[in-house]
């Protein structure tokens, strides 16, 4: 599966154009790594979770559950770094490769939408088919909004990394400065979804994109996106400070991912259409 944190599309930038990461995990604050049977316990995590929403177990059993799973957590937060003036960092295990959608998953393993590691990432797989971005998920109950509908939420989180994917095969990623999404019709929790995304055009400071949603040979979503091209020389230099980016002129048009450019309007999320959540 794949499928980040604030700084997602930066980094799968840097590891389509081929700079792998390789952060030194040695240093005064131990930090989480992928691999070492993390990925295992992702999903372990993630079933349990479908179970949570799922199981109809009798009080009894899922009072048991619960004071198990209480112990196991008391175990793990044991080992859970101090925490310090900046967040601690998250890294993928020592190095990803460069091979297209694969590097996306890889260098970003805690990614709340595509991360192996992280157990609320969505079941959604990507493939890269230029020009477009091609994802496929089957989404389990534990995305519900309306009864039996994937929450329109889950959409646009998908659609946000869709986008992206597909800036990337054009060579435009970076954060996100306007998603608006259009939900046409429900879907379906436990049906086969397809997302296509695309670029539309590309401007020295801008990418933007469009993408869709299909399910049962309907459009189900819409999306269109407004995106910051960053320098690459600035995304490396984010991952050298810790996940900021070196600062730059304002009227260069570039952010941090997760940040308003200066000068740039707030991000927005705008959505019309049927109600999914």
């Amino acid at each position: 599966m794949l499928a980040t944190s604030s700084g997602s599309a930066a980094t799968m930038a840097e590891a389509s154009s081929g700079a792998g990461l390789s952060p030194d995990p040695a240093g005064p604050v131990p930090r989480p790594w992928s691999g070492g049977g993390r990925e295992e316990l992702a999903d372990a995590v993630r079933r349990l979770m479908a179970l949570t929403v799922t199981a109809a177990a009798p009080p009894d059993v899922l009072s048991q559950a619960a004071r198990r799973a209480g112990e196991l957590a008391d175990d793990l937060e044991a080992h859970v770094p101090a925490a310090g003036v900046e967040p601690v960092a998250r890294f993928a295990d020592r190095s990803v490769s460069s091979d297209g959608a694969r590097s996306m998953s890889d260098a970003m393993p805690f990614d709340v939408v595509i991360g192996s590691c992280n157990p609320v990432a969505l079941p959604l797989a990507i493939e890269f088919e230029p020009p477009k971005a091609i994802g496929r998920a089957t989404f389990t109950p534990i995305y519900e909004g309306a009864p039996g509908c994937v929450h329109g939420a889950i959409l646009a989180g998908a659609f946000d990394i869709m986008l992206t994917a597909a800036n990337i095969i054009a060579d435009g990623a970076g954060p996100t400065v306007q998603l608006s999404v259009r939900y046409l019709k429900p879907t379906l929790i436990g049906q086969p979804a397809v997302f296509e995304a695309w670029v539309t055009e590309r401007t020295d400071r801008r990418t933007f994109s469009q993408g869709r949603l299909i399910q049962g040979g309907v459009v189900t979503v819409t999306a269109e996106g407004e995106f910051v091209n960053m320098d690459r020389s600035r995304i490396q230099a984010m991952h050298r400070r810790g996940g900021s980016a070196a600062p730059g002129p304002p009227d260069q048009g570039d952010g941090a991912p997760g940040h308003v450019p200066d000068g740039e309007a707030a991000p927005a999320h705008r959505a019309k259409g049927n109600d999914q959540g």
